[in-house]
């Protein structure tokens, strides 16, 4: 089916999903009073430090930037995020749209942006060479990888480079030169060395702790001599930088709250309900499991099997990671116990890293600006519990719109390969509709229509595609020996 219209079934999906695409009809005049809007005065200008960002090749909503120093005390790190909240009021008809799509959903063909591409991708994007304001969030990495102290304040922001994991993941793993943007510019080249040091002490100290290494890959779409295809993309040494400094940012705003004593909105991972699932996967290569779940263990028994089998640890790691289950946001009062977030290690967690893109994020900016202000909250508890629970249920609404574009790109990538054997990782096994697997390479998801009987999640076969069918987002395998 080469002549699929992916684009319109992206769109199609998101409806049936329940998104909304279609912004209010007020948009362009909130647009342009925003865009008549001064920047903030009296906050810290922070514009002569030397920013940085790093972000997907296409990526067009860049929520952070990333600055770092030597002190006495370690490496103070500095990460800016996009002050959304500056340009979008709370109650005003773009801010109300957000909050009921409440994220940006990525199709691979198409995005469906949270907010107008204008903000997201311009006025309320760090950019390069534009003056932007940023929530900016400070903490030091002591040698040991612990966050010595911290601090959060608004400043006046300029990125100077805007680069990609695709060129920083090669440079700090030693294999390629530095990032052609920076090639001459000394300053920017120490500033990664310099945050890559503070991200393995950070990444160590969460070891440490039990949180988990998947070394996730993910399917991305190409396009080759005008025939779509499909391929793995797997996380670089950039890419953990990034997250190891989004976790510890988003933990230091989630104690920052907690200290503050207001009501706010957790991102949790409970302890995962299939744990003697994953004691009887670890059991298959002689390691023993807690009986109760136990994330420093089962972390230790993922870095072993990294070590050990690195070219099946993928297999390993997506089998535990389906079986640990999504996450999700709820609201947490003051005083309230943490329920945490198991998979980061993280006994206190919330989202605030990617406002562009997520509403709790903007949420989050709000209530640190209350806090500041020492004004009444921005939202009563029951607020945050709907808004919480709509994020959650928009989230699965988002992985499904995502999942299943991703099966349609994968049906049209696939056509021309029926009869092909793939090695594969059964992802679930859901009664009364089916055994579903994901290839190893490329990461593709479908259905066991034959030889179902008798799996499991977390089970490795060989599998033969049988069809490929875009329209209907159906991928079918035959389990073979």
């Amino acid at each position: 089916m080469p002549n699929f219209d992916l684009a319109a079934s992206a769109r199609q999906e998101m409806l049936s999903q329940g998104f909304d695409p279609n912004f209010p009809p007020t948009k362009d005049a909130e647009l342009a009073a925003i865009n008549a809007r001064p920047l903030p005065e009296g906050i810290r200008d922070l514009r002569n430090l030397d920013w940085s960002s790093i972000d997907n090749d296409d990526s067009r909503d860049l929520d952070q930037i990333e600055v770092a120093e030597r002190t006495d005390a370690g490496i103070r790190v500095l990460v800016g995020i996009a002050d959304v909240d500056w340009a979008v009021t709370q109650g005003s008809a773009l801010d109300l749209h957000a909050q009921s799509q409440t994220t940006t959903v990525y199709t691979g063909v198409s995005v469906f942006p949270m907010l107008p591409e204008e903000l997201s991708t311009d006025k309320t994007s760090l950019n390069d060479e534009q003056d932007r304001v940023a929530v900016v969030i400070e903490f030091t990495v002591a040698p040991n990888g612990s966050i010595a102290s911290h601090n959060i304040y608004r400043a006046l922001t300029r990125n100077k480079a805007q680069l990609t994991y695709s060129e920083v993941g090669p440079f700090l793993e030693g294999n390629a030169p530095p990032p052609h943007k920076i090639a001459d510019k000394p300053a920017l080249i120490e500033q990664l060395k310099l945050q890559d040091e503070a991200s393995r002490a950070l990444l160590d100290e969460r070891h440490h702790l039990g949180a988990l290494d998947f070394g996730r890959t993910e399917m991305e779409t190409v396009t080759v001599n005008g025939r779509l295809e499909v391929r793995a993309r797997k996380k670089n040494r950039a890419g953990e930088l990034i997250e190891d400094f989004m976790v510890a940012a988003n933990t230091v705003m989630a104690k920052t709250l907690v200290d503050a004593g207001v009501s706010s909105i957790r991102r949790v991972v409970k302890a995962p309900e299939r744990w003697p699932r994953i004691v009887e996967l670890a059991a298959r290569y002689n390691v023993q499991l807690p009986t109760t779940p136990d994330a420093k263990a089962l972390n230790a028994f993922l870095q072993t099997r990294k070590a050990a089998d690195p070219a099946h640890y993928a297999d390993v790691s997506l089998s535990i990671l389906k079986l640990m289950g999504p996450g999700e946001y709820v609201m947490s009062r003051a005083g309230d116990p943490p329920i945490g977030h198991f998979g980061l290690a993280a006994p206190d967690y919330t989202h605030s890293t990617a406002p562009n893109r997520r509403f709790a994020d903007v949420v989050t900016q709000r209530i640190l600006k209350s806090v500041e202000a020492k004004s009444a909250p921005p939202y009563q508890d029951e607020a945050l519990a709907a808004i919480a629970l709509n994020c959650t249920q928009k989230e699965d609404a988002a992985r499904k719109v995502e999942r299943n574009m991703r099966k349609r790109i994968a049906a049209v990538a696939l056509a021309n390969h029926i009869g092909e054997q793939y090695k594969a990782v059964v992802t679930g096994v859901v009664p009364h509709k089916g055994v579903f697997v994901r290839l190893v390479d490329p990461p593709i998801d479908g259905r066991l229509m034959r030889g179902e009987q008798g799996v499991d999640v977390g089970d490795q076969i060989n599998v033969r595609l049988l069809a490929a069918d875009p329209a209907r987002g159906f991928i079918d395998f035959e389990r073979i020996p």
